[in-house]
């Protein structure tokens, strides 16, 4: 799945109407039923099955799990589950999925080898409480997370990709996250991308559907950028655009139903500003395009040095 499909996913969705739950208890017969994936244990000197898939069970309680030490990928999306303590008891995790919950704190020990978390579309309010050092994936997405705390190399030294869209959050300062590559912040409450200048190593940023009228915050030290997508945004003057030129490895940019889309010119004049660029909503520049842009920048660079002799 690449950048462009991966902004699509979750966006969109509702939050049905509040059910009563009834007590659900995790047995050992559901627990066998849901194990595959044969595997050596951790010592080698043993098998033991390592994948349990408990999805769309309607479970409350999963203390149970406390009996499966060896299992290192776990989905329990899709139940009823307001905590995840019962995981400390699994020190072989590499994988854990537990979106569609209702979980409200994303507390867990640190654990050595989980590289893997999603707990998209629960009840988190703070992204505090994540440290584990080998965590490349984490997705919290579709949450009501007001508060970035712990997003930082101390914590998570290896994220790579991080997804916060459709959550509530009015400002992204407090990322200082030295691995990351991909991040997703669309559907929230933003109207600045002030704090995002440590991320050296960020290649994707998407940042739809929220209220960013100025670039300013996407300074020189983001330097490997190469996508970024601020569709249904405000940004409205391509004096904007021109402030995307110190990025060197900018080649797609989205800028559709955002208030510069309906400037006359509007490809044109982006690509006056960035001519390296080669993807303007997604859609590739032409040569003839090219062609023009190139006329265009002789044209007034021509007539910004006559009127500096004149």
């Amino acid at each position: 799945m690449d950048e462009e499909e991966m902004e699509e996913r979750g966006e969109g969705e509702e939050e049905g109407e509040e059910e009563e739950v009834e007590e659900a208890v995790l047995t050992k017969e559901i627990a066998g039923e849901s194990l595959s994936l044969l595997a050596k244990t951790g010592n080698g000197m043993a098998h033991a099955y390592v994948r349990m898939d408990l999805r769309d069970k309607k479970l409350t309680d999963i203390g149970i799990l406390s009996c499966y030490v060896h299992v290192r990928y776990l989905d329990i999306s899709g139940n009823n589950l307001t905590d995840m303590s019962s995981l400390n008891a699994l020190p072989q995790l590499l994988s854990v999925r537990a979106d569609k919950n209702k979980i409200t704190s994303p507390k867990l020990q640190e654990m050595q080898y989980l590289q893997i978390l999603s707990l998209a579309g629960n009840r988190l309010i703070s992204t505090g409480g994540i440290a584990h050092p080998l965590l490349e994936t984490l997705n919290l997405s579709s949450n009501q997370i007001t508060e970035l705390a712990d997003l930082d190399d101390r914590h998570l030294p290896s994220v790579r990709s991080l997804d916060l869209h459709g959550n509530q959050l009015s400002s992204v300062a407090g990322i200082q996250l030295p691995s990351l590559q991909k991040l997703y912040i669309a559907s929230n409450k933003l109207s600045s991308l002030e704090g995002l200048s440590s991320l050296r190593q960020l290649t994707t940023l998407h940042a739809r559907d929220n209220q960013v009228a100025s670039l300013e915050g996407l300074t020189p030290s983001m330097a490997a950028l190469q996508y970024l997508n601020l569709r249904s945004n405000h940004v409205a003057d391509n004096a904007e655009v021109v402030k995307l030129r110190p990025l060197p490895l900018l080649r797609g940019l989205v800028l559709a139903d955002c208030p510069i889309s309906e400037i006359d010119d509007y490809r044109l004049e982006v690509l006056v500003a960035l001519p390296k660029l080669e993807r303007l909503d997604k859609e590739e520049f032409t040569e003839d395009e090219r062609a023009d842009s190139e006329e265009v920048s002789q044209e007034r660079q021509a007539a910004a040095a006559a009127e500096e002799d004149a």
